[in-house]
């Protein structure tokens, strides 16, 4: 019997004490078929509309890398990170590492009853264990807002946390080019003491005046990569351009909204204002410079 879809997404719901745990699970898709894909299509695929909301932590399980996106707000009491059924196992890290940061108010990460306190824009990276995991707001006025990434980890690295002044910054782009972008890497492998198996995360500021995230665009073969954009003013979007350099297809998304860019896809964006966005990546290597760029002239 012929498949109407050749992806599915699955989408399930479970309540763990206060806190309600919401998952979806993404397949990986042809590069050949995404051609095809209408708007509607292509946003149920790769946009993740719903990142945050009060009281509630949402996961995406993406087949590209077995990489987890995912979103928590906890406001009047401390939300469980919980495994999701998926991942077969009773602890979310058993086989995983994970990366946080936060981008509301100051919030506390408790990690087997010690606390780590991140303020906004600070980061905590997590190794591969069976740790009893707890996320709150000290203020529930002004939550905080945990994003998260996860990659399968092969063994366990030691928890950092590292703040913005620990971040490795590179200036990049060009006002005249309407991208320079301050890039703040926090979560990666030999940064800040950071040890990590495959996980990237990191920060990036665009300046006023600059909407181009990456330009040129690139791809990266032996990565996936993921984008949260936040801090987009109010009537302002982000234009996240992906699909095949010579295939590109746009997806419009608003504030604290994220995209799956798969190894095949361009990674490159702009927005109607500046604004700042976390990339997260796994894959088969650390090297953060490994991208294959497409020159402008190229790009259809």
């Amino acid at each position: 019997m012929k498949k109407i879809f050749l992806t599915m997404a699955l989408c399930l719901t479970a309540t763990f004490g206060m806190a309600q745990t919401n998952y979806e699970v993404r397949w990986a898709n042809n590069p050949e078929d995404a051609k095809h894909y209408d708007t509607q299509r292509l946003r149920k695929e790769f946009a993740i509309e719903k990142v945050f909301a009060p009281g509630e932590v949402n996961w995406v399980y993406s087949m590209y890398d077995r990489f987890l996106i995912g979103g928590a707000e906890p406001v009047n009491a401390p939300i469980k990170l919980e495994a999701i059924a998926p991942l077969k196992v009773d602890h979310i890290l058993h086989q995983r590492e994970l990366g946080i940061i936060n981008i509301g108010g100051d919030g506390i990460v408790t990690v087997d009853n010690k606390k780590y306190e991140l303020k906004f824009k600070e980061a905590l990276y997590i190794g591969r264990g069976d740790y009893e995991i707890t996320l709150e707001s000290k203020d529930a006025a002004k939550p905080a807002k945990f994003y998260m990434n996860s990659a399968t980890a092969h063994q366990a690295y030691p928890i950092k946390k590292v703040s913005m002044k620990e971040a490795k910054v590179i200036n990049a782009g060009r006002a005249e080019d309407s991208n320079l972008r301050t890039i703040n890497q926090l979560i990666i492998d030999g940064v800040a003491g950071v040890r990590t198996c495959q996980l990237q995360m990191g920060l990036t500021e665009l300046k006023p005046g600059s909407v181009w995230n990456t330009m040129p665009a690139h791809t990266h073969l032996r990565r996936m990569e993921t984008y949260l954009y936040f801090q987009v003013p109010e009537g302002q979007k982000i234009c996240h351009l992906m699909g095949e350099p010579q295939e590109t297809r746009p997806i419009w998304l608003n504030n604290e909204q994220a995209v799956i860019s798969p190894q095949w896809s361009i990674h490159c964006a702009a927005g109607t204002s500046n604004y700042i966005f976390i990339w997260g990546m796994a894959g088969e290597n650390l090297d953060y410079g490994d991208m294959q760029i497409v020159k402008i002239p190229d790009l259809k």
